[in-house]
């Protein structure tokens, strides 16, 4: 089997908020770029990527000029294939736009691989859990009034979620104690049982950190995530020493070796991979090896569709992220049931993009 074909589409879908009926982003659309690659067997294997925002037509022409590269390789030989245009754009470095690209590329070569083996990407990867836990994100945003997000926390609980994720470091003036106000008033809303996360994306200092995140505890939340500069190993590793609540932290970390020096330096208590930006499927399982001999239990960032085989395939997967940014995409999608998700079991990533919502939403100049 060999690669005759790849083909990429940007498509910009609506970026509204599913899951409570919440007010808009403060974008009007999120823009992803679509991949097909076709072989000389007539197994199609699907990709996608983002995060290119301004950079979105820069990041299609990456895609497009690695899948040039690709063209007559064996889908199968995934670490070869990767080696391949590792090495054609070394000079780019071990992030942004050639790993956003090239996870895309990888994404799909495990698609062929899985239809072509008649086996889910999960049961690939490993095959041990059938379900995971999943969280409702995007809901309870910081940039949402307290009187929507009070109401909101209810509303997931009664569509099952069991875990759901707020964020803090509100916009304007704030203060320790209107943060520490709003995560009790959604504690109150949603009762004792609920897992309840927060997401700082990186907006406080160490000591900011430290102080909040002690002002916190008997709000029990699950995790904090984030709280300060991602690459900042040992200002995690002092909130992280200092705090009871566990930190969790890796969403905006490229490649491989930056978790390395995470977890050597203990900054986080869980590890969450973002699939596009550690560099793919291949890569994502790398580094949740890496957590389990660190004793550390991984998470997930965005596409809750394809990290559902992710997280169920490893002992430490702990959950995944539901955010459903990108469902438009595709013909069907895992749907939380009382808060989990099943794995697909369709070959390879179960996903089949749908063609009339992709051709809708095109973005043809």
């Amino acid at each position: 089997m060999k690669i005759t074909r790849v083909q990429s589409q940007v498509v910009r879908l609506p970026a509204d908020e599913p899951l409570a009926g919440g007010p808009p982003f403060d974008r009007p659309f999120h823009e992803f770029v679509t991949l097909q690659i076709e072989t000389d067997a007539g197994i199609e294997g699907i990709g996608v990527t983002f995060f290119g925002a301004a950079l979105t037509a820069t990041l299609r022409h990456a895609v497009d000029q690695l899948g040039a590269l690709v063209l007559g390789e064996v889908p199968l030989r995934v670490e070869a294939v990767g080696r391949k245009l590792r090495s054609a754009a070394a000079g780019s470095g071990p992030g942004g736009i050639f790993t956003l690209a090239f996870s895309a590329i990888d994404m799909a070569l495990w698609d062929i691989k899985g239809k072509a083996l008649g086996q889910p990407l999960a049961t690939l990867l490993g095959g041990l859990r059938q379900r995971v836990p999943t969280y409702a994100s995007g809901a309870l945003l910081r940039t949402h009034p307290l009187e929507h997000v009070v109401k909101a926390a209810p509303l997931l609980t009664e569509k099952g979620f069991r875990q759901m994720k707020m964020q803090l470091a509100l916009p304007g003036d704030a203060t320790p104690e209107r943060e520490v106000e709003r995560a009790r008033l959604i504690r109150q809303a949603v009762g004792p049982d609920v897992d309840l996360m927060c997401d700082i994306n990186q907006r406080w200092s160490v000591h900011q950190a430290i102080d909040i995140g002690r002002r916190l505890e008997d709000v029990q939340l699950y995790w904090l995530e984030d709280v300060t500069a991602h690459d900042d190993y040992a200002g995690l590793a002092r909130v992280a020493d200092a705090l009871a609540t566990p930190v969790a932290g890796g969403e905006y970390v490229y490649g491989i070796t930056p978790f390395r020096h995470m977890l050597e330096a203990r900054s986080v208590d869980i590890v969450m991979i973002d699939l596009l930006r550690v560099g793919g499927i291949a890569n994502w399982m790398k580094v949740a090896g890496m957590a389990e001999a660190f004793n550390v239990p991984v998470v997930s960032h965005l596409f809750p569709e394809i990290h559902v085989h992710l997280v169920a395939a490893i002992p430490n997967g702990l959950t995944v992220e539901y955010m459903p940014w990108s469902f438009r995409l595709f013909e069907e999608v895992p749907v939380p049931v009382n808060g989990e998700l099943a794995v697909p079991s369709k070959p390879g990533l179960g996903l089949t993009f749908d063609r009339d919502a992709i051709s809708r939403y095109a973005v043809t100049a």
